[in-house]
C-alpha cells in the first residue's frame, strides 16, 4: 500500500490533473493506494475571503461563489466524457448548493463561528475529490469518493482540531477492509469530523496530516507527497539561486528545517508516520522522473555535513538581563510561564553561561505581549534595579543550517562564524541544541539572503564561490580587465573554483547593476539599454541594498570623486580592489581611515597595481612588514614614462624629440607635463612609504619638477613643447656629465633616514637600476633581513594588460584563491 497525496498546485487544473492521472496508472501497476487530495490551488483562500464576506454582510461573497462554481465546471467539462459530464455536473450542484445555502445564512445573521469557517473551508477538497474520482472512473479506473469526515475523527477544537487516533485508526482500517484490491480511494484532505459528526480541519498542512494518518493506520509501504518542487531544496530557492535538491533527511532533520521555515512539510504532519518509520517521499507532479526527497528514520552521509539552511525572515528578540538572574533558581521557569500564559510561542532561546542573561526569538506580532507579561512577572526585580529594562530589537531574521551529521564534524561552528564575518555580517545571537543537529544565528533582517547565500557557498559549493564584481571605469584599464577575465572565466573556474561575476558595471555616463549578472561579452550593449545616468553615490548605495555575499568594488578610473566613496563602500562591508591611487596618496588620515574600516568591517582593501601595475611591489613590502622585517630604504624607478625617456634619451637627438616621441608610442599621459612634473612618482613613494609604517604627508616629499617653469601653466601641450625646445641644451648637458663620469641619468624615487626625494640622478655602472632598459620599472627594499643584497622586483610597470592582471590577482587574494595567499 502507498499513500499518494496531490497539492492545490498538482490539481489547480485539467492539465494538471490529467498528469495526475498518469502517477496513479503508473503507481497501480506495483501497489494498492489511496490517494489524498488538496482543494484546486486558491480555492481555499477564496473560500476563507467569501465566508469573511458574507459575515460582514458583504454581497460580493456570491461573485466569488459564481467563480469558484464556474472553474470546478471548467474542468468537469474538461475532464470527463460527454456520457459522464451530465450526471458529474447535477452532482456538483447539490454539493454547491449546500455551500451556498451555508453562505447565505451566514451573510444573514452576520455570524461566523469557527465551527462554521471549518464547514465552510472544507468544500474545497469535497470538491476536488469528488471531480478526480469521476475523472479517474471515467478512464476506467476503480475509483472511489472518500470523505474523510467518515474516518478520522477529532476533538472540537475548531480550526485546529486534534486527531483522535484510538478512533480514527480502526474506523479506517476497517473501512479500506471491504474495499477490493484495486479500489483507489481518492480521499479529502484537510477535513475530519467530530464523534458527533461536525466538520472540523486539521489546520497547517492539513492534507498532508491526513495521507499521515492514512498511512500509519494501514501500514504502508512509503507516503508520497506530490507537489509541484523537485523536492526539500539546501535553501529556500527564492533567496539562494545555487540550492540543491535534499536526496534524503531524516526524520528529525526534516522537522528542524521546517521549524526554521522551510515550507514543504510541516512538523506535526510527520508525527503519524515517524511513528512507524513509513518513508515520505517528496516529489514533483510536473517532473515525476526526478527523484526528490525522501525523510525516513534513518540519514544518509553526504557530501557536506549539513543537509540544509532555513530561515524565518522577521523575528524579534527580547533581552532579559542582570545581576539578580545570576544564581537564582526559577528564572527560565518563570520567564516560559508567563509567555505560555500570554500565549506567546518562543521560536528560539539562548542563555549565557554565567546566567547573567536570557535571550528570546518571538513573531514580531507577539513581541509586545511577550515584553508586557515578562516586565508584569518580573516588576519587582525591575522595580529594584537587579534585572535590566527589557530589550526589545526588531527587523531581525533567523537562521539555521541542519544536519545530523554535524555532531560528528569539528569545526561547523568555525566554519559559520569565519564566513559570515568575512562577508561582514553580525551575529546578534547564537544557539546550539545539544543534540548539535543545528546551529541558529539571529542576524540583521536586511542580511537574511547574504547569510543565506554565505553560508550555502561555504557548505554546499565550498569547491565553487561566487565573487560578485562591481566594476567603475570601463576605459582602456576596465576594458582590458574584463576580457582579460572573461578569457579566464573556465580556467579559475576549473583551477581555482571561482566564479567570478559581474554584478554592476558604471562608466561616466550610465551604470548598471543586475544581481543575476552581466555579460562581460556584451556588457557595452546592457549598459547602453538598460543602464541609469552614471551616479557614484547611486551607485553604490544599489550595491549596499543589493547586499550580495563576497562582493568586491574595482576601481579603474583616477577619479578623486570615486575615491572619496571608499569609505561608505568599506562601511557597506564590501571589499575594495583599485588602481587608483588618489585615496592612498591622500591625506595620511584618509589613508589610515580607510586601513581601520576595512578592519573593522572584516573586508579587503587591496591596491597592489597602485605602485608598478602588475608587478608584486606592494604584496612584497607587505609579507616582509607582517614577518616582522623593517624597511631601512625604499629606492625605485616608478614612472615607466620617465624610464623610456632616459632610457632612450642619448644625446642623439634632443630632449624634447625624445619627449614628444613618447607621446607619439603611447608612453606618456595626452599631456606629458603629468609625467614630467614627478607627481605620481611622489604619489608611488608615498604609498610605499606609508605601507612601511612611516607617518608622511605629500608635502613631506621633495620632488623635483622636470617641466620647465615656463611651461608649467601654458594652456597647450604644443606651446609646452615649443618652450621645452629652449631647455633641450640643458637637457644635452645634463645627460653629457653624466657619460663623462660613466653614469646614465635616472629618475629615481627614495626614502631613507626619514627623507624622501623624488630627483633625476646620476648613477654609476654598480647601482642595480643602470642596466634598465625600455620603460621598465625597478624597485628595491633593503631591509634588516635584506641589508646586503636588497629585494629588487623588476619589469612592466604601466600598460593595460599587465594593470589589469594586477587586478585579477588582487581578485583573487580576497577569494583566497590557492597560490594567491590572503592579503587581508
Amino acid at each position: 500500500m502507498r499513500i499518494l497525496k496531490f497539492g492545490g498546485s498538482s490539481v489547480a487544473n485539467s492539465e494538471a490533473i490529467r498528469q495526475v492521472r498518469k502517477i496513479i496508472v503508473d503507481k497501480l501497476a506495483d501497489h494498492r493506494l489511496a490517494v489524498v487530495v488538496s482543494a484546486f490551488g486558491g480555492v481555499t483562500d477564496l473560500l476563507e475571503e467569501a465566508v469573511v464576506k458574507a459575515a460582514e454582510g458583504d454581497e460580493s461573497y456570491s461573485d466569488i461563489l459564481d467563480d469558484i462554481e464556474a472553474r470546478h465546471n471548467k474542468v468537469i467539462k474538461e475532464l470527463l466524457s460527454i456520457q459522464k459530464q451530465s450526471r458529474t455536473l447535477a452532482q456538483f450542484k447539490m454539493m454547491f448548493n449546500e455551500l451556498d445555502d451555508v453562505l447565505h445564512g451566514v451573510s444573514l445573521t452576520r455570524e461566523l463561528t469557527d465551527r462554521t469557517r471549518d464547514f465552510v473551508l472544507g468544500f474545497g477538497e469535497r470538491f476536488s475529490a469528488f471531480i478526480i474520482s469521476q475523472y479517474l472512473s471515467d478512464k476506467e479506473i476503480n475509483a472511489g469518493y472518500l470523505d474523510a469526515r467518515k474516518i478520522i475523527k477529532t476533538d472540537k477544537r475548531f480550526g485546529s482540531a486534534r486527531v483522535l487516533t484510538e478512533e480514527t485508526y480502526p474506523a479506517i482500517r476497517e473501512y479500506y477492509k471491504k474495499l477490493d484490491e484495486d479500489s483507489v480511494q481518492v480521499v479529502t484532505g484537510f477535513i475530519a469530523s467530530t464523534l458527533t459528526d461536525e466538520a472540523t480541519t486539521l489546520g497547517r498542512g492539513g492534507s498532508d496530516y491526513t495521507a499521515s494518518l492514512l498511512g500509519a493506520a494501514l501500514k504502508a509501504e512509503a507516503i508520497e507527497l506530490w507537489t509541484d518542487i523537485e523536492g526539500i531544496m539546501t535553501a529556500d530557492p527564492r533567496k539562494v539561486k545555487r540550492y540543491f535538491v535534499i536526496p534524503q533527511l531524516s526524520y528529525e532533520e526534516a522537522m528542524e528545517l521546517s521549524h526554521f521555515g522551510a515550507k514543504v512539510v510541516y512538523p506535526p504532519t510527520m508525527q503519524p508516520a515517524m511513528k512507524v518509520s513509513i518513508p515520505i517521499l517528496i516529489k514533483n507532479t510536473f517532473k515525476p522522473e526526478q527523484e526528490g526527497t525522501t525523510i525516513s528514520a534513518e540519514s544518509r552521509s553526504g557530501e557536506s555535513s549539513i543537509k540544509g539552511i532555513s530561515s524565518i525572515d522577521n523575528v524579534t528578540l527580547l533581552t532579559i538581563r542582570g545581576s539578580g538572574m545570576i544564581g537564582v533558581t526559577g528564572v527560565a521557569s518563570r520567564i516560559f510561564s508567563a509567555l505560555a500564559d500570554a500565549g506567546v510561542n518562543i521560536i528560539m532561546i539562548t542563555q549565557a553561561s554565567s546566567e547573567h542573561t536570557v535571550c528570546l526569538a518571538v513573531l514580531p506580532s507577539q513581541a509586545e505581549a511577550a515584553r508586557e507579561s515578562i516586565e508584569q512577572e518580573f516588576k519587582y526585580e525591575l522595580n529594584d534595579g537587579v534585572i535590566d529594562e527589557i530589550l526589545v530589537e526588531h527587523e531581525l531574521s533567523i537562521v539555521a543550517i541542519v544536519g545530523d551529521d554535524m555532531r560528528h564534524t569539528p569545526g561547523i561552528s568555525g566554519r559559520v562564524f569565519q564566513s559570515l564575518g568575512r562577508n561582514g555580517i553580525n551575529v546578534v545571537a547564537i544557539a546550539q541544541g545539544s543534540s548539535e543537529r543545528n546551529i541558529s544565528v539571529v542576524v540583521e533582517r536586511k542580511n537574511e539572503t547574504k547569510t543565506l547565500n554565505t553560508l550555502h557557498d561555504a557548505f554546499f559549493l565550498s569547491r565553487i564561490k561566487t565573487v560578485n564584481l562591481f566594476l567603475v571605469g570601463v576605459g582602456l584599464i576596465g576594458g582590458t580587465l574584463l576580457k582579460l577575465i572573461r578569457k579566464q572565466t573556465q580556467k579559475l573556474l576549473d583551477d581555482y573554483f571561482i566564479d567570478l561575476k559581474l554584478a554592476g558595471v558604471s562608466n561616466s555616463k550610465k551604470f548598471l547593476i543586475d544581481e543575476e549578472g552581466i555579460s562581460m561579452e556584451h556588457w557595452k550593449d546592457e549598459l547602453d539599454e538598460n543602464g541609469e545616468s552614471a551616479d557614484i553615490e547611486k551607485f553604490i548605495e544599489q550595491m549596499s541594498e543589493l547586499n550580495l555575499s563576497n562582493s568586491i568594488f574595482i576601481d579603474c578610473t583616477a577619479s578623486d570623486e570615486i575615491a572619496n566613496t571608499y569609505s561608505n563602500v568599506l562601511k557597506s562591508s564590501v571589499s575594495i580592489v583599485t588602481a587608483n591611487k588618489k585615496a592612498n596618496s591622500s591625506s595620511l588620515s584618509k589613508y589610515e581611515e580607510l586601513q581601520e574600516l576595512a578592519l573593522q568591517h572584516n573586508v579587503a582593501y587591496l591596491y597592489e597595481t597602485n605602485v608598478g601595475a602588475g608587478l608584486p611591489v606592494v604584496a612584497t613590502l607587505k609579507e616582509q612588514i607582517l614577518t616582522g622585517d623593517s624597511i631601512l630604504k625604499i629606492e625605485g624607478v616608478f614612472s615607466g614614462t620617465l624610464s623610456y625617456i632616459f632610457n632612450t634619451f642619448d644625446g642623439s637627438e634632443p630632449f624634447s624629440q625624445v619627449v614628444r616621441t613618447a607621446r607619439e608610442k603611447g608612453f606618456t599621459e595626452p599631456d606629458p607635463r603629468e609625467d614630467l612634473n614627478g607627481q605620481d612618482v611622489g604619489r608611488k613613494l608615498l604609498i610605499l612609504a606609508r605601507e612601511a609604517g612611516l607617518k608622511l604627508e605629500f608635502e613631506n616629499i621633495d620632488i623635483q619638477n622636470l617641466v620647465p617653469e615656463p611651461a608649467r601653466e601654458v594652456p597647450t601641450v604644443e606651446e609646452f613643447f615649443d618652450i621645452l625646445e629652449d631647455y633641450d641644451d640643458e637637457f644635452q648637458e645634463l645627460y653629457e656629465e653624466a657619460q663623462s663620469n660613466n653614469n646614465k641619468l635616472c629618475y629615481i624615487a627614495r626614502y631613507e633616514d626619514g627623507q624622501a626625494t623624488v630627483k633625476l640622478e646620476q648613477i654609476g655602472a654598480e647601482h642595480p637600476f643602470y642596466g634598465l632598459k625600455g620603460s621598465d620599472n625597478i624597485i628595491a627594499f633593503k631591509t634588516q633581513h635584506y641589508e646586503e643584497s636588497p629585494i629588487v622586483v623588476k619589469g612592466p610597470g604601466a600598460g593595460a594588460n599587465v594593470t589589469a592582471s594586477g587586478i585579477i590577482a588582487d581578485i583573487l587574494r580576497i577569494s583566497n584563491a590557492p597560490s594567491f595567499g590572503k592579503e587581508y
